[in-house]
């Protein structure tokens, strides 16, 4: 697909990459500090900006038993319910956060991780879809979230290459006609080491979708290589101020590193333009500086051109240094003094 629309902006190589804002759990249970959130990515050039849209009791249950407690990483000794429960955005939130979104004219939508989740959203009358990583193998939800034949995308963080050309078939024959597949690493935050950029070609090629990156870094470096490698979607956790902590503070990005995310992904996919060897419009008026031969000493017409008579030096008005060879032992037509810059009209046939 040449490219997809989301709300009016199209997606596609051809365009620069679309820079979405996830909020997911930065409001801290605040609304007010989710709009103020919302506010943040309009004013710093973000396309889109994400919701969660779940709650803990269509997550998980509220058990204590071995399985539902989290063991290591970034929310060790957490249980599953109770961490839900702290990073859920409520859904009596989301109308507010909709209209407001709308208000300020940017575009606004959501991960939903149950149906219910895209019953509410489809009241909302989302433009897009994101499917999480973590849903990546609910094939029931994939197909649900189709069957709206809105735009989705979908991250494929602990995927194998079969679960994701799954996910991939199940949202297509289920409806879905505009997919971006967003490379991802399920880590939080994500080493850069690992993060294996290179399939993002791959993944296009092998696939035959838009391929972006969902990227949980703390830096802004492999958004800006994987928009080199031909990403069209770059999805970001963005907070107005790590320091407020929270479950997702310390891999989400501040407002002066989205506004660089941007430009800095923008400038790397200008920097792409197209392959070509002909002279760019910037090089024009370095020409001159190229090597050519010139004359350095005074010959009288008659001459017969000598090796030590002509240079190859710079500026490059004078013909090209191939043709030295060509020009010792031509006989000048006209007299030439130190300084002229050869042509085969100085020189007897």
């Amino acid at each position: 697909m040449s490219h997809i629309e989301i709300n009016g902006r199209k997606i596609g190589q051809d365009f620069p990459p679309y820079i979405l804002a996830e909020l997911s759990a930065n409001h801290n249970g605040v609304l007010q500090k989710a709009l103020d959130t919302i506010t943040a990515a309009k004013n710093c050039g973000a396309d889109g900006i994400k919701l969660q849209t779940y709650s803990a009791d269509t997550m998980t249950i509220d058990c204590d038993t071995k399985d539902f407690m989290i063991n290591g990483g970034l929310w060790d000794g957490y249980k599953l319910y109770d961490l839900y429960k702290q990073a859920q955005t409520p859904f009596e939130w989301h109308k507010a956060m909709f209209d407001h979104a709308r208000n300020i004219d940017i575009t606004c939508f959501s991960t939903p991780f149950d149906e219910t989740a895209v019953d509410l959203l489809e009241d909302m009358n989302v433009p897009a879809y994101k499917i999480a990583s973590f849903e990546a193998t609910d094939l029931p939800l994939i197909r649900y979230v189709a069957a709206t034949k809105k735009p989705m995308i979908m991250s494929t963080g602990m995927a194998n290459f079969e679960e994701i050309a799954e996910m991939v078939a199940t949202a297509q024959d289920a409806g879905c006609r505009d997919l971006i597949v967003l490379h991802c690493l399920s880590s939080y935050p994500a080493p850069i080491e690992q993060s294996n950029l290179l399939t993002i070609p791959d993944m296009r090629k092998k696939l035959g979708v838009q391929i972006g990156l969902s990227d949980h870094t703390i830096s802004n470096t492999a958004s800006v290589v994987a928009t080199g490698l031909g990403a069209t979607l770059i999805e970001k956790h963005f907070i107005l101020d790590r320091n407020d902590k929270g479950p997702d503070s310390s891999f989400s990005i501040e407002p002066n590193e989205l506004t660089s995310l941007i430009e800095q992904t923008n400038d790397a996919w200008l920097s792409l333009g197209q392959a070509g060897y002909e002279r760019k419009p910037a090089e024009e008026a370095n020409i001159k500086f190229r090597r050519s031969v010139y004359f350095v000493k005074d010959l009288p017409a008659g001459s017969l051109v000598t090796a030590d008579s002509i240079r190859r030096i710079r500026p490059g008005l004078g013909l090209a240094p191939k043709h030295e060879q060509e020009i010792i032992g031509k006989r000048l037509k006209t007299s030439v003094t130190r300084g002229t810059p050869t042509s085969w009209d100085l020189f007897d046939e």
